[in-house]
């Protein structure tokens, strides 16, 4: 994992991303991660932060995370797009 943390620091400094740039990118990648992890809880995802529920949401705005975004691939389908299991059921009759 270092290998590739050290590979993406060198890629941004060679294309000039600035630092400031490169932290808000880090940090917005990094709580969408943990987010999806938590499938869109803020209450969750913030105490494995370690900060308030509060600074996580105050955070997401600051860096233009939009939770509705995050959570957009962790819903159900609609009924309709849902595949259809029929569970039948095999019981023996006594006569």
């Amino acid at each position: 994992m270092k290998r590739e943390l050290d590979n993406l620091v060198t890629q941004m400094h060679s294309t000039g991303m600035r630092y400031e740039e490169a932290v808000r990118e880090f940090k917005k990648q990094y709580l969408r991660e943990v987010l999806v992890a938590h499938r869109g809880n803020q209450c969750k995802a913030a105490d494995e932060l370690g900060m308030h529920r509060n600074t996580l949401s105050r955070t997401m705005t600051d860096l233009g995370l939009d939770l509705a975004e995050v959570r957009t691939g962790l819903k159900r389908p609609p009924r309709s797009e849902r595949p259809v299991f029929r569970v039948y059921r095999q019981g023996s009759r006594q006569g």
